[in-house]
C-alpha cells in the first residue's frame, strides 16, 4: 500500500482551510484518513501551520511520500531540510492591557489638560479672558463705522426728496388727462 502524506480540504467555499493527513494514496482528496497531523490555514495573516513533527517524522520514516504542497510546508517547519523558517504573528494584546496602559496615560497628563468638568470650564474661562481683548479692540473700531452710518441717512433723505419731488409729475398728466376729458364732453 502506498501512503502518502497529503492535505484534506475543509473549510467554506472562499475560505479554505487544511488539514494535513496520513491517507492511502487511492482515497479521495477528501476521503477516508489513516491520521491527520496537523492543520493548515492560508487565509491567515501569515499563514498558520500546525505540524505534529514527530509524527511527520515517523511517516516519513516508515515510507510515506509527500506531496509536493505538504513538502513546502514540512520545510518551512523544519520537519524537512532541519531549518525553522516560519513566521510568526505578532501577539494580540489583551483588552485589559490596552486598558491599563490608556490608565497610565491618563494619569501621566499634565493637569493642565484634564478633562474634568472643572477643567474644561477653567478653559472656557481662559478662553473668553483671551477673547476679551479682542472684543475691546472691536468695539473701538466700532464708531468708525457708526460715523458711516451718520451718512447714510443723509442719503435717505435725498432719495426721500427726490421721490416727493417726482410725485407731482406723475399727478400733472393725470390733470391733463381731465382737461382732455372735459374738453371732449
Amino acid at each position: 500500500m502506498a501512503v502518502k502524506i497529503r492535505l484534506k480540504r475543509m473549510g467554506k467555499i472562499r475560505t479554505p482551510f487544511y488539514r494535513i493527513v496520513i491517507a492511502d494514496s487511492r482515497t479521495k482528496r477528501d476521503g477516508r484518513v489513516i491520521e491527520e497531523i496537523g492543520t493548515y490555514n492560508p487565509k491567515a495573516d501569515p499563514s498558520i501551520i500546525n505540524v505534529d513533527g514527530e509524527r511527520a517524522q515517523y511517516w516519513l520514516g516508515v515510507g510515506a511520500q509527500p506531496t509536493e504542497a505538504v513538502a513546502a510546508l514540512l520545510k518551512i517547519t523544519g520537519d524537512i531540510g532541519g531549518k525553522n523558517t516560519m513566521k510568526f504573528a505578532d501577539e494580540k494584546r489583551s483588552k485589559e492591557d490596552i486598558f491599563q496602559e490608556a490608565l497610565k496615560e491618563l494619569h501621566n497628563e499634565p493637569k493642565a489638560d484634564a478633562t474634568t468638568k472643572k477643567a474644561a470650564a477653567a478653559k472656557k474661562a481662559a478662553a473668553k479672558a483671551d477673547e476679551a481683548p479682542k472684543a475691546d479692540e472691536a468695539k473701538a473700531e466700532e464708531p468708525k463705522a457708526d460715523e458711516a452710518k451718520a451718512e447714510e441717512p443723509k442719503a435717505e433723505e435725498l432719495k426721500a426728496e427726490e421721490l416727493k419731488a417726482e410725485e407731482p409729475k406723475a399727478e400733472e398728466p393725470k390733470a391733463d388727462e381731465a382737461s382732455a376729458d372735459e374738453a371732449k364732453a
